[in-house]
């Protein structure tokens, strides 16, 4: 269990010296990858009193499983001639959900089958896109009569373990931060200050004294979670009472290893990536001043370089072919294996469906729909334990032959030492019964005269 935020860890907790958002690859095994498709949902929530009251029309309905129809309000419905042609606005995704799905439904239809992945030694993404007050945190969150993606898949996940856990060994923990004005925050101990994003030689994105938590059940996490959020920036504005003023990313690491004791062992290192994106806004709607507005700008420029992101990776591969800065933002340099690297990758696109959010809606679901067209390459991250014990083998005979080397050598200098200080004894000897002048004996030399 974590320590009070602010105080030393316990135990079960660590720092990383740079823990990250990648396996180390120093140490992974090659494992064939697979090409697959970003996973693309769309959430339209249910108009709310406020919109009513502002007399708001509907303007996005879900038609069948996978489109969404958008009108555009300030086109002229008496125009019969451009009605049909430029009034709708049809976009089609992997599963469209309206105001009448619920929590469990948008968990089983893009989340749950992500489970078995994870414990496999696979990486998975699941991140809420969209407007501010468009219903991200809801679905990441919930409530606690009716809890999100966040505890579903959590509850899920330790099942999965549990129902393999009599052939298999594992250990999990979680990780949670924050990105505040381009600042990385640890919400597990946030008194540690900003932490900084390393990229390491292979390219993969370290965080530098990220705490990881050692964790053995789906509450321990979701206690771990509350508190996290309950640090977590927050602050109302005229668009949204609850608005998160920060991008929140939850990490869970999950090691495999088989209970069967063999010399080739294998540890299977699965990562979960949870992230509840703060949401776009206008200042004019949000009617931020000073403090809000700063923060709204940083969210702005971040999210901007997201889409700069999808759009470049959108056409990777294409004619149009370009390429895809994922350092403008720490946001995307988070992102940057989820989006196009080694992730299993779902994303929830959120809006609303009233009249008066037409251009924030329809500007989601362009980006949300050139998501589809992203592709990563998926495999499973395997660190394979007989390697190293090959490897501390070898360096380890190496050190033997150099000791016996170094000890021969030693031997030898003392047997050379021994000779000299013999050869100097014998010098010595004949020295003392000789006269150095005349090299006589002493008895009868010069200086006896």
């Amino acid at each position: 269990m974590a320590s009070p935020l602010g105080s030393p860890l316990s135990a079960g907790q660590r720092r990383t010296g740079a823990g990250g958002l990648a396996p180390s690859p120093s140490s992974a095994r090659k494992d064939p990858s697979v090409e697959q498709q970003l996973t693309v949902a769309l959430r339209i929530r249910p108009i709310n009193e406020a919109e009513l009251e502002e007399t708001a029309a509907i303007i996005a309905h879900r038609v069948g499983d996978q489109m969404v129809v958008l009108m555009d309000p300030s086109e002229d419905s008496d125009d019969i001639l451009r009605a049909n042609r430029s009034r709708e606005k049809t976009f089609i995704f992997d599963v469209v959900f309206d105001h009448k799905a619920t929590q469990e439904e948008v968990y089983v239809s893009t989340t749950k089958n992500l489970v078995e992945g994870v414990i496999s030694g696979y990486n998975a993404t699941i991140f809420a896109y969209g407007p501010t007050g468009a219903g991200k945190t809801y679905t990441m969150l919930g409530t606690d009569c009716d809890p999100g993606i966040y505890i579903r898949t959590l509850n899920d996940l330790f099942k999965a373990i549990e129902a393999t856990s009599d052939n298999m060994d594992y250990t999990v923990s979680m990780s949670y931060l924050e990105i505040y004005n381009e600042v990385i925050r640890d919400l597990l101990n946030p008194s540690s200050g900003f932490l900084d994003l390393r990229e390491d030689a292979r390219g993969s994105i370290q965080i530098a004294g990220i705490t990881e938590v050692s964790t053995t059940n789906a509450p321990e996490i979701m206690q771990l979670l509350t508190k996290g959020n309950k640090e977590r920036t927050q602050e109302p504005t005229a668009a949204n009472k609850t608005s998160s003023r920060s991008h929140a990313v939850l990490q869970v690491t999950v090691k495999q290893k088989s209970r069967v004791k063999n010399i080739n062992e294998e540890v299977r290192v699965g990562r979960l990536f949870m992230v509840d994106l703060a949401g776009s806004e206008r200042a004019a709607q949000t009617r931020n001043r000073g403090k809000r507005m700063k923060e709204g700008a940083h969210i702005n420029r971040s999210l901007l370089a997201l889409g700069n992101c999808i759009s470049a990776l959108s056409e990777k591969g294409g004619s149009r072919a370009q390429y895809v800065n994922f350092r403008d933002s720490k946001l995307t340099r988070l992102l940057k294996d989820s989006l196009g690297g080694n992730s299993r990758t779902v994303m929830i696109a959120h809006i609303s469906p009233a009249s008066i959010y037409f251009e924030e809606s329809r500007t989601t679901l362009i980006y949300a729909y050139r998501a589809k067209n992203i592709k990563t390459r998926v495999k499973r991250n395997l660190l394979n334990v007989s390697y190293h014990i090959a490897q501390y083998t070898s360096i380890i005979s190496d050190l033997r032959r150099e000791i016996e080397g170094l000890k021969a050598k030693i031997e030898n200098q003392e047997k050379e030492k021994s000779a000299v200080s013999s050869g100097l004894r014998d010098v010595q000897g004949r020295a003392g019964s000789r006269c150095w002048s005349c090299q006589g004996s002493i008895s009868i030399c010069c200086a006896s005269s």
